[in-house]
């Protein structure tokens, strides 16, 4: 699959907003803690990740009801679903210049939207990263039986591959800001069950 920059300005995909604070002082302390004993860039973008991933649970998985969405909030509540997760994780690249893009797939089963009631599609969040020239996507939603995502440029190392029987897809574009109608379940949601309800099923 060709990945497709929503915007061609690759200065749009290193940019601090309301949701992606890098600027703040709990995001650039994480950075510089997470810098320390690595050579370069790709080591510094793969503690990154694998400090997400590992050090804040999936409130899925965690059984946690509150609803993070501002990349600062993440780190420092230590809870977020997939998309939550992703927006910390970009807040870590950037602050440390990392290109780094919001991508979706959309997903049957997938924990991030499953209330149990149902056996519909949910959209789940990741991250791009550019290095060399090309964008290389992962997934810190956080690992647990039967999922195994590492942080790769050789080859995805995705938590969940899409399956096109059942209708499961992967959206090629690279988005420099966090899609609206994701951000604004987050924002809207009072705790976890209701953000369940409210997620979108496709983009």
């Amino acid at each position: 699959m060709e990945l497709i920059q929503n915007t061609p300005d690759l200065s749009a995909y290193l940019a601090a907003d309301e949701v992606i604070d890098h600027h703040h002082p709990l995001v650039r302390e994480t950075a510089a803690r997470l810098t320390e004993g690595v050579v370069d860039s790709y080591g510094y973008a793969r503690a990154a990740y694998e400090f997400v991933r590992d050090t804040v649970p999936h409130s899925q998985d965690a059984g946690d009801p509150r609803v993070t969405w501002r990349a600062s909030d993440v780190l420092e509540l230590r809870t977020g679903i997939c998309h939550a997760k992703a927006h910390a994780l970009a807040a870590l690249l950037r602050a440390e210049d990392i290109p780094t893009a919001f991508c979706y797939q959309s997903l049957l089963h997938e924990d991030d939207g499953d209330d149990g009631g149902g056996s519909g599609h949910v959209v789940h969040g990741l991250v791009a990263v550019r290095f060399n020239g090309a964008w290389h996507r992962q997934d810190c939603r956080g690992n647990k039986p039967g999922v195994d995502a590492q942080f790769s440029l050789d080859g995805e190392r995705l938590a969940f591959p899409v399956d096109p029987q059942s209708n499961e897809v992967d959206y090629p574009v690279l988005y420099a800001e966090p899609h609206p109608v994701v951000l604004s379940a987050l924002k809207a949601a009072p705790d976890r069950p209701h953000l369940w309800k409210t997620l979108p099923t496709a983009l």
